[in-house]
Formats: structure tokens, C-alpha cells, sequence
């Protein structure tokens, strides 16, 4: 397929109700669909919620955790996927049984299956949570992808090396922003000016847009996509999430680290973008990805903290 058209989703999940969340990513995709898309994608854990981990047991955690691909929220992503003729990408906490092990992992599915599987890299939200290991790039529909979730994002040799496996888009799911930090201006968004966003959007805008979201994240977002040449879909939750205020701002941005299209609307959207080949190359990342030497600084990259990250190819 030449080009790409590409959806990236916000909506308020219900922590731990995976029927109802389901149930939103089947509404929006047949939405995303309805607009002429190719690729739907949704935040990190978009399928079971997210913060409401970091107060669960492991045995708690285990049982809102599935197995991937056999558990039943797999199947029903693969069902919304065929019923659309979409690729789908959400996310979900995963439950290895053969290694009794709990992974933050995000899916791709299309309605013939599985079509990648990524295990965060940096998962904090639980200490029940187990690393991935492996850098995963997938073919999609004549076009490579990567995924890194969250936090991997901020790790720049995590994208750096996930666009060198040859990663053209980077989907990047996330449950981000507003949240207390060491930077200036940081901090929680009061919930009562979400329960006020009809009467007052002004004063939650201002919030969603300031320090404590929407220009924090314009601080390094757009230079993933630029530094490495490649299409950036970032997807975030908006409305509670637990207790936890999220600004939602998914969007699609190019490989000059512009953004195509934004959600801007204080409650459920889609960012929609076409991604097209020529970009790739005219955009400067392209150009400085060829100009490295990796001689002078590969053995300073890797001596500091030697890593056991594997690389997957799907």
C-alpha cells in the first residue's frame, strides 16, 4: 500500500472494565473506519486502564491481565478488526502463564490475527510489572513499524535504534502528562474542572494546554519523529483515568516533526493523518541517520549500563 491512512484515538477508559473499553474501541474504530482509514490506534492499556494497577495485588493484577494472543480481548480486537477491515492497535496488561510473568504489552490485529506484540521496556506503574526485552519492528500493510510505549519514548536510544531496524512509523502509546515531576510547572489537573469542562472549558483548557500537559509534551515529541525520519502516532487517554486527570492532545505527527492532525476536543476524538513515502526521505533525520559515526560513541553508548535488549522482528 502506498499510503497510510491512520487514526489515533482518545477516550476515557474504565479502569479495569475491559467489556466497556472494548466496547468504545469497537464504536471509534467503526468511526475511524467510517472516515476511510487503514490503522486505528489507542493508548497504552486503552483495553484494561491503566492506573488503577499501581493499587492492585499481584494475584489482582494476574486476574485483569490475559494471555496474548489466546485470551478473549485479543479475539475481540481480531473480531473489531475483520468486522472493520482495519488494523487495530491497543494495549493491555498481559499475563504470561508458562513464565509467570505480567508484561504492559501492546497489540496489532488485524482480522486474520496477531500482527505484533510489544512488552513495555520501562513499566513503573506496578512493581508486579516485568521489563520486555526485545525492540520490535512489523510489516503493516507494505510499511515497518515500531512500538514503544510510554516512558520508552523518553529513552532516546530506544526510538534511535527502533528507526534503525528499519521502523518507518513509530506508534507510540501513552498514559502521560499531568502528573507531579521535578520540572517547573508539573503537576495533577483538578478533577473538578473535568466535571466543570461544559460550563468552564476555558480554565481546562489553559491546564490541558500548560506546563502541566500539552506544552511539556511539545518539548521532545516532535523530535522523535524529526531526528529519526519517521511518522510518530502518539495516543493518549483524556477524562479520568482512576484518579488521575489525562489531557488526551493524540496526534499524528510527520517526519519533520509537524503535527498533521490533533485531537482538540475536551472529550472522545480521533487525530487522522495519510501517511506518504516521500516525507521519509526529504525530512533531514533521513540524512542524519546516514551521517553517523557510530566509531566514536557506540562503545560509550553501551558501556554505562549494558543492556540484555533483544531485537524482534514480526
Amino acid at each position: 500500500m502506498a499510503d497510510l491512512r491512520i487514526a489515533s484515538v482518545q477516550f476515557e477508559n474504565a479502569p479495569g472494565d475491559k467489556i466497556a473499553n472494548l466496547a468504545t474501541i469497537r464504536k471509534l474504530s467503526a468511526n475511524a473506519a467510517s472516515q476511510g482509514c487503514n490503522v486505528v490506534a489507542f493508548h497504552e492499556c486503552s483495553i484494561t486502564g491503566y492506573t488503577f494497577a499501581s493499587k492492585l495485588t499481584r494475584d489482582e493484577l494476574i486476574e485483569v491481565a490475559e494471555e496474548v494472543p489466546s485470551g478473549p480481548s485479543t479475539q475481540e480486537l481480531v473480531a473489531v478488526a475483520k468486522d472493520y477491515a482495519l488494523t487495530v492497535l491497543a494495549g493491555l496488561f498481559e499475563y504470561d502463564k508458562a513464565q509467570d510473568t505480567i508484561y504492559n504489552t501492546y497489540i496489532c490485529v488485524n482480522g486474520d490475527g496477531m500482527v505484533a506484540k510489544f512488552r513495555k521496556i520501562h513499566p513503573f506503574i506496578s512493581k508486579h510489572l516485568s521489563p520486555g526485552n526485545e525492540l520490535v519492528v512489523f510489516n503493516l500493510l507494505g510499511w515497518k513499524a515500531g512500538i514503544l510505549i510510554c516512558y520508552d519514548n523518553n529513552v532516546v536510544e530506544n526510538v534511535r535504534g527502533t528507526a534503525l531496524l528499519g521502523a518507518e512509523i513509530l506508534f507510540a502509546p501513552h498514559v502521560t502528562m499531568c502528573t507531579p515531576s521535578t520540572r517547573p510547572g508539573a503537576g495533577f489537573v483538578d478533577p473538578v474542572l473535568w466535571r466543570n469542562r461544559d460550563k468552564d472549558p476555558t480554565s481546562l483548557r489553559a491546564e490541558f494546554d500548560g506546563l502541566k500537559g500539552r506544552s511539556w509534551l511539545m518539548k521532545w515529541l516532535p523530535s522523535r519523529a524529526y531526528d529519526n525520519a519517521m511518522y510518530v502516532v502518539f495516543s493518549n487517554p483524556i477524562g479520568m483515568d482512576d484518579d488521575q486527570l489525562k489531557n488526551g492532545c493524540s496526534m499524528i505527527l510527520d517526519p519533520f516533526g509537524d503535527i498533521m492532525d490533533e485531537c482538540r476536543a475536551l472529550g472522545e476524538d480521533m487525530a487522522i493523518a495519510v501517511c506518504t513515502r516521500d516525507k521519509l526521505q526529504l525530512a533531514g533525520g533521513f540524512r542524519y541517520k546516514k551521517a553517523r559515526r557510530p566509531e566514536l560513541y557506540s562503545r560509550i553508548i553501551t558501556a554505562a549500563n549494558e543492556s540484555q535488549l533483544k531485537v524482534a522482528w514480526m
